[in-house]
C-alpha cells in the first residue's frame, strides 16, 4: 500500500488571480483543488503580478508566483531543478503548454504530462510581429513535439488531440480530458430579459475578437429594438473595444462589467438570449457550455478549434465560417424563438455530460500511471462516454463509502503492481504539508 500522497508540479504561465487568467487556470487549477481534496499534494509554479505574496495556499493548492512574463520560464524550471537536486522533486509534473512549454521535461528528472487547450498556429501572429510569430510557432509546432516525445499529453478536446498529431504528436499518447461544468444551483431562477441581449464571456484580448459582437449588434440593432450586448470579463484590450462601440455608434448598447463574480456571472448568463463566440481559437469553449447550462445557445465560427467541439452544429448552438454569417445565423435566432429555445434545451442536456469530478479523477489516474512509469495512453473521456473504460492500465474502484482505489497493475503484462487507495492520502498529505510549512 502506498502511504506518501502523490506529488504534483504545475508549470502554468498564470494563475486565476492574473489579470489575464481565463479558462486555462480555471481549469487547472478547478483539477488541481479536486486532486488535493483526493490526497495529492499540489504546487503551481506560475508568474507574479502585482498584489501577490510570492507564497499561496488556496484550496488547498500551494502557489508559488515568481518571474513575469517571460521570466516565468526560467524562474519555474530553476525552482524545478532545485528541488531535484534537493531530492525534494514532485513524483510528476504538469507542463501546460500555452503556445510554448516551460519544457520541464529537460530539468525535472520526472515524468512529465503535457496539458494543451489548443495549437496557437493562427493565434501567433494576432498578438506578435511576424518575426516573433515565427519563433513562437517553431518552438509550438517543430521543437515541443521533439523534446517531448514519449510523454503522456493531455488534450481538452478531440479537435486539439487532431491538430497535435498534425504537429507529429503520436495519437495513442494524447488522452482527452474536457472541461467540466459547474451544475446550475437548485432553484436559480433568473428571467430571460425582455428585450434581446447577447453576451459574450472571456478575457478581453484580441484573438478574443470581440469586435465581432460589436459589429453583429451595429449591424441588427435597428432591426431588434432594445437589443444589447453584455461583455463579461476584461483585459489589456477593454480600451481598444470601448473605442470602437464608440466608432460603430453602440456604446450606448454595451455594458462592459469587468470581471464578475461566479453569482453574477450565472445570472448575467442566465438573462441572455444568445451567446456569441467569435474567438480566433479556443480548445474547447468552457464558456458555451456554461452559457448552455442555462439553456443559452452559443453561435461561433466552425474555424475556431474547440468551439466545433463544445457547440453541436444545429443542435445546440450554430456554427459560422465568417462575420456575415455570425451576423445572419444572429438575426435568425433573434427572430425564431421556438428554434432559439430548442437550441437551448438540448445546450441544457449537453452541458450536463461534462462533470468537473470526472475530468479531475480521469486527470488523476494519468498522472498516476505517469507516475508509475506506464507508457502514455490515449483514453475517452468519460465525460463523453460514460461506458467506457477510464483508462489503459489504470482501473479505479470507488468502494460502497466514496472512497477511490486506483489499480496501477498493467492487465497486457499482468505485472504485480500497487493498489492506491487515496482515501488514505489525505491525512499524510496534510501532514506533509504542515511540515514544510514550519
Amino acid at each position: 500500500m502506498q502511504t506518501r500522497p502523490l506529488r504534483v508540479a504545475v508549470l502554468n504561465w498564470r494563475d486565476t488571480t492574473h489579470p489575464e487568467g481565463g479558462g486555462s487556470e480555471r481549469y487547472i487549477e478547478r483539477i488541481a483543488a479536486d486532486l488535493v481534496a483526493d490526497g495529492c499534494r499540489v504546487e503551481v509554479l506560475c508568474s507574479k503580478h502585482p498584489g501577490v505574496p510570492r507564497r499561496l495556499r488556496r484550496d488547498g493548492i500551494l502557489f508559488r508566483h515568481a518571474g513575469g512574463r517571460w521570466s516565468v520560464y526560467p524562474a519555474a524550471l530553476l525552482r524545478l531543478l532545485g528541488q531535484r537536486l534537493r531530492g525534494k522533486g514532485p513524483d510528476v509534473v504538469i507542463d501546460v503548454h500555452n503556445g510554448i512549454p516551460f519544457f520541464a521535461r529537460l530539468v525535472a528528472g520526472r515524468p512529465v504530462v503535457v496539458l494543451v487547450h489548443h495549437v496557437h498556429r493562427e493565434q501567433w501572429g494576432v498578438v506578435f510581429g511576424r518575426a516573433m510569430a515565427a519563433v513562437g510557432w517553431a518552438l509550438e509546432s517543430r521543437l515541443s513535439p521533439r523534446v517531448h516525445r514519449g510523454c503522456q499529453y493531455v488534450a481538452v478536446s478531440d479537435v486539439t488531440r487532431q491538430e497535435l498529431v498534425g504537429l507529429g504528436v503520436a495519437e495513442p499518447a494524447i488522452a482527452v480530458v474536457h472541461n467540466g461544468t459547474r451544475p446550475v444551483p437548485a432553484g436559480f431562477g433568473v428571467p430571460r430579459d425582455v428585450d434581446p441581449s447577447l453576451v459574450v464571456l472571456g478575457r478581453l484580448v484580441p484573438h478574443k475578437r470581440v469586435e465581432h459582437a460589436l459589429q453583429v449588434l451595429a449591424v441588427l440593432r435597428d432591426e431588434f429594438p432594445g437589443l444589447n450586448l453584455r461583455v463579461i470579463g476584461d483585459g489589456w484590450w477593454r480600451e481598444e473595444l470601448e473605442a470602437e462601440a464608440a466608432r460603430l455608434g453602440v456604446a450606448d448598447d454595451v455594458h462592459f462589467t469587468g470581471f464578475v463574480d461566479e453569482t453574477t456571472k450565472e445570472e448575467l448568463l442566465a438573462r441572455s438570449w444568445l451567446m456569441l463566440a467569435p474567438s480566433v481559437k479556443e480548445g474547447w469553449g468552457l464558456m458555451v457550455v456554461e452559457a448552455g447550462a442555462h439553456g443559452v445557445p452559443a453561435i461561433a465560427y466552425a474555424s475556431a478549434g474547440g468551439l466545433a467541439e463544445s457547440i453541436s452544429h444545429g443542435r445546440t448552438g450554430l456554427l459560422v465560417d465568417d462575420l456575415d454569417g455570425l451576423v445572419e445565423a444572429t438575426r435568425a435566432l433573434l427572430r425564431d424563438r421556438a428554434h432559439r429555445e430548442a437550441l437551448g434545451d438540448a445546450a441544457r442536456a449537453h452541458g450536463g455530460h461534462f462533470s468537473w469530478r470526472t475530468a479531475s479523477t480521469s486527470m488523476h489516474l494519468l498522472l498516476r500511471r505517469a507516475a508509475a512509469g506506464l507508457p502514455p495512453t490515449s483514453v475517452v473521456d468519460p465525460t463523453a462516454a460514460p461506458n467506457q473504460r477510464v483508462t489503459d492500465g489504470v482501473r479505479m474502484h470507488r468502494r460502497d463509502d466514496g472512497s477511490i482505489v486506483v489499480d496501477l497493475r498493467d492487465p497486457s503484462r499482468h505485472a504485480d503492481g500497487t493498489l492506491v487507495d487515496l482515501t488514505t492520502l489525505e491525512a499524510a498529505a496534510e501532514q506533509e504539508a504542515r511540515t514544510e510549512s514550519e
